[in-house]
């Protein structure tokens, strides 16, 4: 089977939708990517896939800010007709963002099935836009805020993809730990909940006793955070 991913510009879209392709890869599929321009940067993902790059205009602001996002987005649905007459793909599976709203727009009317992933626990503004006429939607959590009570019973609980080599870390032995053993935080999120580890990691690390504090590990080649005093 032939398969589309639409996903948008940011680590949350992009890195769910590199491990789904990657496992459709695994399995013999072919694999083509839908995404922005910040999208197609992102250093390490989808190598071997496809990729286009579609025009999508972010749906906010004023009414000229609208006006040019509807005219990206009328746009980019007809390129991405075009390439579906190309590419005949047997699914279009969608990841959020507004870079994946004109190739969602586009499958529907070409009777080209469509799956939709939310990874957050609020479905996103796209998906809630074209969930609809999708087959099926994937959720990261149990309970999904904005998901409307029609579209449950084709809702499934299925958690967020995960790359391979991340999930090889489970296996791993967990590293020997004393009082001389550097100190290794891994700290995760993002969308809208990425400012506030910004304001209460720094804070939290600086609670830490002096002698733990100066045993923090950043990773290498990063530079060591400046922790506020206490």
């Amino acid at each position: 089977m032939n398969f589309v991913l639409a996903a948008g510009g940011t680590g949350g879209h992009m890195v769910p939708a590199h491990a789904l392709a990657a496992e459709l890869k695994s399995r013999g599929h072919g694999v083509l990517l839908i995404t922005d321009d910040r999208g197609a940067r992102f250093p390490g993902l989808f190598k071997g896939v496809p990729v286009h790059i579609l025009p999508a205009g972010r749906m906010g602001g004023g009414p000229i800010a609208w006006l040019k996002a509807l005219g990206s987005v009328v746009k980019g649905r007809g390129e991405a007709k075009r390439l579906y007459r190309e590419h005949k793909p047997d699914a279009v599976v969608g990841f959020g963002g507004y870079p994946a709203f004109p190739s969602l727009l586009a499958a529907s009317p070409m009777h080209i099935p469509t799956v939709l992933h939310e990874q957050n626990a609020v479905l996103g503004r796209v998906n809630r836009l074209v969930a609809g006429e999708a087959e099926a939607i994937g959720t990261a959590y149990d309970e999904v805020d904005r998901l409307k009570p029609k579209y449950r019973s084709k809702s499934v609980l299925v958690g967020n993809p995960v790359r391979e080599a991340v999930a090889r870390l489970g296996e791993l032995p967990f590293p020997p730990f004393d009082e001389f053993a550097p100190l290794k935080i891994l700290i995760t999120g993002g969308s809208q909940g990425a400012t506030v580890l910004g304001e209460i990691v720094p804070e939290g690390l600086a609670l830490l006793q002096p002698s733990l504090r100066r045993r923090l590990c950043p990773r290498p080649g990063a530079t060591r955070w400046p922790l506020p005093s206490r």
